[in-house]
């Protein structure tokens, strides 16, 4: 028996469960001290009154026998399937129900989604960039090739001709660093692609917090994108369905490669290995885009929003430089006087009770940043904030 080698290539722990450890061993020697999180993006705000109805009325549906169901199609039931191609066309986005695949979150799409592509691939991912992106591929043992995202291109990197990559990552609104492409960045993306014959996987978990109307939701506002590019949604943040569990990846038909159009591939993956979400949980999903449903989702997202605005009058006040918050639920901030990230961490641990995330942990570009998000209860916010000004002063 032989054990899959490029596991050994990983970091020995992932970056948030580093980050739970440091804490849970911090409040055991400081049992008396309040700790503040706005390290990981977990939601605290409840699933709306429209997503809880629709999941009520699908469980009683399961509990009669007329209306009961078993196995559902593995790539999503079509009354969520239709919901999704509707949102879409809202912003002029043309899908058909077949492109759009029901999952259970964006982070198991953005690792499986690997198994349709050969290990010979090479891969372009931003630096700092979320995690998973770079672990995944170290798993599969692909060559990584690096783009640097850094406060001079506003943390937004654009192609390189001198980097010949087949599979791209991007991810707007970043996460970590709450930078945001506008049409005309992603173009060239696209235009890249295209002329490489390489496909973006686009990452669009957090397009919901998009403020600023110019800005894309969609890597499908973009001519050109149907034919080089893969989108991942998710019900996580825009909805609160982090313990819930529910996402969506988009694989256009256009998409082809050698003839063979990725749609049928990740099909026949997904029909193989995935057993679908529950009908209960798609059924909450559907609800999201009620006109109810809808209203109730952008409250909390106004919520997380202005707990955002909250976190960057502080820096303002404390003179720190930061990207984000506007229009993403993150808040990429400089370490004040020149700390590296785990040293801010730990400052800010011990002498606030506040914890964030180290940006050494999204990667090389990412020392000497950190993020903060907005996920946390106004008053922990407020807080938060107060002792963070208090220890600047």
């Amino acid at each position: 028996m032989n054990i899959n080698q490029n596991y050994l290539n990983l970091k020995e722990s992932y970056l948030f469960s580093t980050i739970a450890k440091k804490v849970e061993d911090y409040k055991k020697q400081n049992p008396d001290k309040n700790v503040i999180r706005l390290g990981i993006g977990d939601v605290t705000l409840p699933l709306c009154p429209a997503v809880t109805e629709a999941m009520e009325k699908a469980v009683k549906e399961m509990g009669k026998k007329e209306t009961f169901r078993g196995y559902g199609p593995e790539q999503g039931y079509g009354f969520l399937a239709s919901a999704l191609a509707a949102y879409y066309q809202k912003r002029n986005v043309s899908l058909e129900e077949h492109e759009i695949f029901i999952s259970d979150g964006a982070k198991s799409d953005l690792g499986n989604i690997l198994d349709i592509f050969s290990v010979d691939n090479t891969v372009l991912i931003p630096d700092p960039v979320y995690p998973v992106y770079v672990d995944t591929n170290i798993m599969a043992g692909r060559n990584i090739l690096y783009m640097n995202a850094t406060a001079e291109n506003g943390f937004l990197p654009l192609p390189d001709e001198k980097m010949d990559a087949d599979i791209i990552y991007l991810c707007s609104p970043n996460n970590p660093t709450g930078a945001v492409y506008r049409k005309e960045q992603l173009q060239k993306w696209v235009e890249y692609a295209l002329e490489h014959k390489a496909v973006i996987l686009f990452d669009a978990a957090y397009e919901a917090f998009i403020q600023d109307e110019s800005l894309p939701h969609s890597i499908y506002e973009i001519e050109g994108a149907k034919k080089c590019a893969i989108e991942f949604g998710s019900f996580s943040k825009t909805a609160g369905f982090t313990g819930t569990r529910c996402g969506y990846t988009v694989v256009p038909m256009e998409l082809e490669s050698s003839g063979v159009a990725l749609n049928r591939l990740w099909l026949r993956r997904q029909t193989t290995k995935f057993n679908g979400v529950p009908y209960i949980v798609q059924r909450g999903a559907e609800a999201v885009f009620t006109e109810e449903g809808h209203r109730q989702t952008r409250q909390a997202i106004a919520y997380y929003l202005e707990n955002a605005k909250i976190i960057g009058r502080a820096l303002n006040t404390l003179g720190i430089p930061y990207t984000g918050g506007e229009n993403s639920p993150y808040i990429w901030m400089q370490c004040p006087d020149g700390m590296t990230s785990w040293d801010y961490f730990d400052y800010l641990l011990e002498k606030a009770n506040v914890v964030g995330t180290p940006g050494a942990g999204f990667g090389n570009n990412g020392e000497g940043f950190f993020r903060l998000t907005s996920f946390g209860n106004r008053e922990d916010v407020l807080e938060a904030t107060r002792r963070m000004e208090q220890l600047g002063k």
